[in-house]
């Protein structure tokens, strides 16, 4: 054994697309052994974040980086956007049979929080956009109890 538990592949500039990924993940675990645990980080500078996330996880990569809102950045690339938005990758990731153990009102409620503390619009979109449909299904049943 190497001494190492995991490793990470990070997109710091966002420039990776699924593909890429997929390949990079496969030949990184080939050359490892089972033992050690492949993650990823993604930074969404080209919208690609998301779908890298989903072409990790369909890989096999278990740990993926990411961060409320979306927040973040890098000194050393001036140009890139934050990581991946938890918020929008948990829902996604549920969306597609993934249990994650995290409670997704709840984490939204903090990045809306985040986003109010920094005075500052943040990039993640499920914040901004809600849990359709569960919460068009929620105001559905609200108002057929009501009427």
């Amino acid at each position: 054994a190497l001494g190492v538990d995991e490793i990470l592949l990070a997109d710091t500039i966002g420039c990776a697309v699924p593909s890429q990924v997929r390949e990079r993940v496969e030949a990184l675990r080939s050359a490892l052994d089972d033992s050690i645990a492949v993650g990823c980080h993604f930074h969404n500078t080209r919208n690609t974040g998301i779908a890298n996330a989903v072409a990790a996880v369909e890989s096999g990569v278990r740990i993926l980086d990411a961060s409320v809102g979306g927040i973040g950045g890098c000194p050393f690339a001036p140009r890139a956007t934050g990581n991946i938005s938890t918020e929008d990758l948990v829902y996604v990731l549920r969306n597609m049979g993934y249990e994650t153990g995290i409670d997704l009102p709840q984490l939204i409620d903090v990045a809306a929080w985040v986003e109010g503390y920094f005075d500052n619009p943040l990039p993640g979109q499920v914040m901004k956009a809600g849990l359709f449909p569960d919460d068009v299904i929620a105001r559905q049943a609200a108002s057929s109890v009501q009427t």
